[in-house]
């Protein structure tokens, strides 16, 4: 009996020893526990920020000189710092093409993009459908959890391009073509008025609308019927450089829009608002890749970067340029408002009395043209 007891006992021993030796080379759930490489093969790939897939859509090309040319150089710059190869939409007219390329986009990427006011709506139906999606438009009002706006202060850029109109004018009547009757271009136009009353109280802004924010043919021919009421200096909203080039046409000092355009019409060039929307992209891209991102209604400054003015004309006189950049200094200082009273209407009507400012609300509400501006805007 004390012999089968001992065989028995070295038995347990050996099997008591066998599955020690096995704990030791594998893992909790009983298969072989990786090496020391490859193990740090299997984190690495994990420890990398997912790309999202990034879509632009556009209301015209990039090759049109001006507003979807720098979007399209805010894409780049996406590309640029952040590694990331983003799909492009051109041509896309506002309304019901829009709604459906959106919803193309929202089948297979992360973040959308869509660059003109009309895709609005479009945009805020697709993306109460598709609430993972982040979709950020350009210049409208609505937002939703996963939709914001963006925007930036141009009117700042237009009151200083208004102060060089206001000194290179000789007649005192200043031609603009509107693009739409939509706030954003009502505020430009009226910052751009006051710019040129502050250092010519005697000039008047007559306004015409093409409705288009790329036609050329149809843009020169609003242009033209400025010029042939005899103003000498034509300022512009849309996307094209037609109107400065119909201005140049007839040796009449010309303001783009957008972009630097100076190269359309360098001899008798002004400036003109110009756009950077690289910097916002850029940030908007990344606080989506590390989870900060929050709907909001964006409302950049010059001092942020997102807009400025073109370097002036070659042939602006220097003291014009001057008096333009030291009034620039005092926005990005702080210490001047555009949109502050005394401020009346074309009516002659008070809107703001002296030392109010207008609120950002107020501001991108705007449905009326300040005094000095010679024409309607359409119900």
């Amino acid at each position: 009996m004390k012999k089968i007891t001992l065989i028995f006992a070295s038995l347990m021993l050996m099997i008591v020893t066998a599955c020690s030796q096995q704990s030791a080379t594998t893992g909790s759930t009983g298969t072989a526990a990786p090496s020391a490489s490859a193990s740090a093969a299997t984190t690495a790939p994990q420890a990398e920020k997912k790309l999202p897939k990034v879509a632009f859509v556009y209301i015209g090309v990039p090759g049109d000189g001006g507003w979807t040319y720098e979007h399209d150089q805010g894409r780049l710059m996406v590309e640029k710092e952040l590694g990331i190869k983003a799909t492009t939409v051109e041509n896309i007219p506002e309304g019901p093409d829009a709604e459906r390329v959106f919803e193309e986009l929202a089948q297979s990427n992360d973040i959308i993009f869509g660059t003109s006011f009309g895709y609005m709506d479009p945009m805020y139906k697709v993306a109460q459908k598709h609430p993972n999606v982040k979709f950020l438009h350009a210049t409208g009002y609505k937002t939703l959890p996963n939709m914001g706006t963006y925007m930036g202060r141009e009117y700042q850029s237009a009151y200083l391009v208004g102060m060089a109109a206001g000194k290179m004018t000789k007649n005192n009547h200043i031609g603009y073509v509107g693009a739409f009757p939509i706030p954003e271009v009502i505020y430009t136009i009226n910052a751009f008025t006051l710019g040129a009353q502050s250092t010519n109280p005697n000039i008047d802004v007559a306004v015409v609308w093409s409705n288009t924010w790329f036609d050329p043919a149809t843009e020169k021919q609003a242009a033209i019927s400025l010029l042939d009421k005899g103003v000498d200096v034509l300022a512009a909203y849309q996307d094209s450089p037609a109107s400065i080039q119909a201005a140049a046409e007839r040796g009449v000092w010309g303001i783009g829009n957008d972009s630097d355009m100076s190269r359309f019409a360098p001899e008798t060039y002004i400036s003109n608002p110009k756009w950077n929307w690289g910097p916002y992209y850029v940030k908007t891209v990344k606080s989506v890749m590390d989870g900060t991102w929050k709907s909001e209604a964006y409302f950049g400054s010059m001092k942020e970067g997102i807009t400025d003015i073109a370097p002036l004309g070659k042939n602006v006189p220097q003291d014009v340029k001057d008096m333009v950049l030291k009034k620039k200094q005092e926005i990005l200082d702080g210490k001047f408002e555009v949109f502050q009273g005394p401020i009346v209407d074309q009516d002659g009507k008070v809107r703001f009395e002296q030392g109010k400012k207008m609120t950002d609300e107020e501001i991108l509400g705007t449905t009326w043209f300040v005094k000095g501006i010679k024409g309607v805007i359409p119900k």
